[in-house]
């Protein structure tokens, strides 16, 4: 358990591997676990921020589907109207 200021989190802690450099790989070997520790901080950091981005990313599309569902429904766009047309064969 760490202590983040003054509110308590437990933070559940899982080894993965990764491929790096061999250079990269011995620096990390060498590092002091005050270094590793700081290290794995950075990754984990880095990898919850693409996480969020992809999040956004969804949000944001899901969004702006939405937006295009609402025009073409005012347009007079119905689901039959859709099927019809996704089903045309000419």
């Amino acid at each position: 358990m760490r202590n983040y200021g003054s509110e308590q989190t437990m933070i559940t802690k899982e080894e993965i591997t990764i491929k790096v450099p061999s250079e990269v790989a011995e620096a990390y070997r060498n590092a002091t676990e005050e270094e590793r520790e700081q290290i794995e901080s950075r990754i984990a950091v880095l990898l919850k921020s693409s996480m969020t981005s992809k999040q956004e990313a969804i949000a944001k599309l899901r969004q702006t589907m939405d937006e295009i569902g609402r025009r073409a429904a005012e347009r007079g766009l119905t689901p039959e109207i859709l099927e019809s047309i996704l089903n045309d064969d000419e």
